[in-house]
């Protein structure tokens, strides 16, 4: 098994790509399965505390780190975070940040665009679920001699990574919530990342509650949103 190393300076190297070609008709009921399947995911904010085997959460983390990254430079890292007395610290500290934001510095117009889904400051999510992920995203690298090197669309990279894990959790039957407290400073010396990390989300992984609720969303229909040139 070879093993990952940063590639910089390093020459191109090809191999051959033969992936087997699916028949039309069979890829066109695989997507519908897959269009439809995602359709049911939703974000949770209530969790159940039944058990969620681990190696469900580690097989979404390895589904994600296959996403396409600028020059291959996979610039993300996953804290699984399993130690309660760290998680309560990350609640009390987003709660609190959470606390200042919805007290007016997100200001009215980012107010209003959450009140119709029915979030405020408190973050049981973060204590209740089984598992809680904290997504970073490496703003550059560092060798091991301690000189850095530059990572290039990072945000755009970690993003399609996040979907990703996303997806594959929802295909496992697990529920997620994508939070990003803000400002998320904070996540970085609870976690005692290096300095070249920066949280990206703070994604709590679980079932969900049996009285779970979510709001009652519509999503934009296919016409909304493709444009054809």
């Amino acid at each position: 098994m070879r093993t990952w190393e940063p590639m910089h300076g390093r020459p191109y190297r090809p191999t051959a790509y033969h992936p087997s070609r699916i028949p039309a008709d069979e890829a066109m009921k695989i997507a519908g399965r897959f269009r439809e399947r995602m359709d049911e995911r939703r974000t949770v904010r209530a969790f159940s505390s039944d058990e969620v085997p681990e190696q469900l959460v580690l097989d979404a983390i390895s589904v994600a780190n296959t996403a396409p990254s600028g020059a291959h430079q996979q610039p993300w890292t996953f804290v699984l975070v399993q130690d309660p007395a760290v998680r309560l610290q990350i609640r009390e500290a987003a709660e609190h940040e959470e606390r200042i934001s919805y007290d007016g510095r997100l200001g009215e117009e980012w107010l209003s665009a959450l009140r119709p889904l029915g979030t405020d400051e408190h973050k049981p999510h973060l204590t209740d679920a089984p598992h809680l992920l904290v997504v970073f995203e490496q703003r550059y690298g560092i060798r091991e001699d301690g000189s850095t090197y530059k990572h290039y669309y990072v945000g755009e990279s970690v993003g399609i990574a996040v979907g990703m894990l996303i997806t594959a959790l929802h295909l496992s039957g697990l529920a997620a919530l994508t939070h990003t407290p803000s400002p998320m400073g904070f996540l970085r010396e609870v976690l005692n990342r290096p300095r070249n990390e920066k949280a990206f989300a703070v994604i709590p992984i679980g079932y969900p509650a049996e009285d779970a609720t979510v709001p009652d969303l519509v999503r934009k229909r296919l016409d909304q949103v493709v444009v054809r040139v």
